[in-house]
């Protein structure tokens, strides 16, 4: 259901942001931006979750997630993670572009011209990637996310992933306006990380804390911060590097 709902908002989203301007697109931009710090401020707080609390004692929970964040960052800077996922996004587009103007003289052009673009105008690739980069963590990082697909494994009810989807259809429509096709392909990202969710909840059964939840929705929501503070254009938070935080 959330994979549909993304699919249809970025292709109504795709097919009305070639007839918006580029400062109506900017506007968009930073609505998203203003939006997603809203959600982030709500995951966040869940670093005062009394569960939390409880099980590691006050002021703990604010150095659980500094923690989490530094090892998480260090252990995915190392990596790469924020690199690699460039350069896979990198690929699909180029895959995309391909079979593109493979079939249309259009497509041909605009790759040409992509090639060719001003100084400090972003290129079709790279509005890829920070679009699929972008809304894939922004759909993927998040209570309803977290508690909504380990719900559904749980057999507790699927009233969270329909909110869940009911607000990405909406997002998607207003991304894929801005970034284009790459916020087609977070559906893809969404079906691996909440699939997974889901099946982790089937096999863990009601084990699983409701501290752990708490801390991971906490980690989570600074993420979003970043992921606000990338559209806003303030600064370029390398939240691809900090995914193992999460975890």
């Amino acid at each position: 259901m959330n994979i549909i709902t993304i699919v249809i908002g970025s292709l109504v989203g795709m097919a009305l942001g070639h007839r918006l301007p580029e400062g109506v697109k900017s506007v968009v931009t930073d609505a998203l931006g203003l939006v997603t710090l809203l959600v982030a401020g709500l995951s966040a707080v869940e670093v005062t979750n009394p569960a939390l609390v409880a099980a590691v004692g006050e002021g703990v929970p604010m150095l659980v997630v500094l923690g989490s964040l530094l090892i998480g960052g260090i252990i995915g800077s190392l990596l790469g993670i924020e690199r690699r996922l460039a350069a896979l996004a990198g690929v699909i587009q180029g895959w995309t572009s391909r079979h593109a103007s493979a079939s249309t003289e259009v497509s041909r052009t605009a790759d040409v011209t992509d090639e060719h673009a001003p100084l400090g105008e972003p290129t079709a690739r790279e509005r890829f990637i920070e679009g699929w980069l972008t809304t894939s963590l922004l759909f993927c990082i998040g209570p309803l996310t977290i508690l909504g697909s380990l719900s559904d494994g749980l057999g507790l009810g699927i009233d969270q992933l329909v909110l869940k989807s009911s607000l990405d259809l909406f997002a998607a429509m207003a991304f894929a306006a801005s970034f284009g096709v790459g916020v087609l392909f977070s559906a893809v990202s969404v079906g691996v990380v909440q699939g997974s969710l889901t099946l982790i909840g089937v096999a863990l059964g009601s084990i699983v804390p409701d501290a752990h939840i708490a801390a991971l929705t906490a980690v989570g929501g600074l993420l979003l911060v970043g992921i606000g503070l990338r559209l806003l254009r303030i600064k370029d938070v390398p939240v691809g590097d900090m995914l193992p935080a999460i975890w």
